[in-house]
């Protein structure tokens, strides 16, 4: 197991009826700026509920975050906590708001020419020493982002991942009855971007994280036993309770601690987002299995670790089970009615040169736990998928 630091300071308020502890988990005298997306947490109440939680202080909104939360909109929302003196962020909704909220509360205190600078340079957002306190109210279960300090924002036709120990939120809502009213396809999203996020955390080489294998594990296992069951049912409250924590615990830094990780299907995924507007949940179905086929050998051990732990594959030579797990990987994904081949999605294949140069331009030249994912390899993955 590597050497590690594990931080994490997010307080988690779980369950039924909790949004009227807002009162108490605002600081009495914020000014806050209230963050979310389109009309669905007005449309079903969610919205109001948070409002008359935060009690008398005062409140400003800010709707129209984007599923792919665009730079330029978030922009707007840093002039007004500049312009109004805002000194608390509220979230209300997914990862998207919630990852825009964080860019927010980052880009408030940036001090350059250009806070796209905080996106495509480590430094620049490293040297950042002060953001704007924030807290979450989850609406989607998916990206872990209550819990964690990165997110994920779009510019100039690209996405770009971020990050800062300044953005953990001080507290997020979790109650899983505000997520009932989704629709199919955003629940079966979150469940397969949840399920990505363990494997790429686990199935890279084995190195003796054995508490972090066996709770990555335990998700996976949970995510196929209530995957179908919560779309079918969204107001089975055990169900989408599970569906819920499991994608926290995803990516809060517990079974990535010490181990090492691969974030290739991310990568590559993120490119059909921006390139074809294919649901970030979906771009991950598509490329993953396809990239344990090309990179069997490397990932020989995990993979066969997870079929006989999560799937209960034991029979067979290594290459069949191989086989056989990633067929019964892809089929889980189909089980929740997302398609896995890119052609599925009216990508041709001759469409796939422009997207190993939007990798090359975005520098994902050496992908994968171990850099052996260059930009030929991102091809084979690519044709592989089609």
């Amino acid at each position: 197991m590597y050497n590690f630091d594990f931080f994490n300071p997010t307080h988690i308020v779980f369950g039924k009826d909790r949004l009227n502890e807002l009162d108490n988990l605002v600081p009495r005298d914020a000014k806050v700026l209230v963050l979310y997306g389109g009309g669905s947490v007005k449309k079903f109440g969610t919205l109001e509920k948070v409002i008359n939680g935060l009690g008398n202080r005062q409140v400003i909104e800010f709707g129209g975050i984007e599923p792919n939360p665009q730079f330029t909109t978030l922009m707007k929302a840093v002039d007004i906590v500049k312009k109004e003196n805002i000194d608390f962020l509220l979230a209300v909704g997914g990862g998207s708001v919630m990852d825009g909220t964080k860019f927010v509360a980052l880009a408030a205190y940036y001090e350059g020419d250009n806070a796209a600078e905080i996106l495509y340079s480590r430094e620049k957002a490293a040297a950042i020493n002060k953001a704007v306190p924030l807290g979450t109210v989850v609406t989607l279960p998916a990206t872990g982002s209550e819990m964690n300090n990165g997110g994920v924002i779009s510019y100039e036709h690209g996405k770009y991942g971020f990050g800062s120990k300044l953005v953990f939120p001080k507290f997020s809502v979790l109650d899983p009855t505000l997520t009932y009213t989704l629709p199919e396809s955003q629940v079966a999203n979150g469940v397969a971007d949840t399920f990505v996020h363990v494997l790429e955390q686990y199935a890279t080489f084995k190195a003796e994280g054995r508490f972090q294998d066996r709770t990555a594990e335990g998700i996976l296992q949970t995510l196929i036993e209530i995957g179908r069951k919560t779309i079918d049912n969204p107001t089975d409250y055990d169900t989408r309770a599970n569906l819920v924590w499991c994608a926290t615990m995803a990516l809060n830094g517990l079974i990535g601690a010490g181990v090492p990780q691969d974030w290739s299907t991310h990568m590559i995924g993120h490119e059909l987002t921006a390139m074809f507007g294919i649901d970030h949940g979906k771009t991950l179905a598509i490329i993953l299995p396809s990239i344990w086929n090309v990179m069997r050998e490397q990932k020989k051990g995990k993979i066969l670790q997870y079929a006989e732990r999560v799937l209960g594959i034991t029979e067979g030579d290594d290459d069949s089970r191989i086989d056989l797990a990633i067929l019964r990987t892809r089929e889980f994904f189909e089980s929740l009615g997302i398609k896995t081949h890119l052609s599925e999605y009216g990508v041709t294949a001759d469409k796939i040169d422009d997207i190993v140069n939007a990798l090359d331009k975005h520098g994902m030249k050496a992908l994968s736990e171990t850099g052996a994912i260059t930009l030929e390899v991102s091809r084979k993955i690519l044709e592989g998928a089609m």
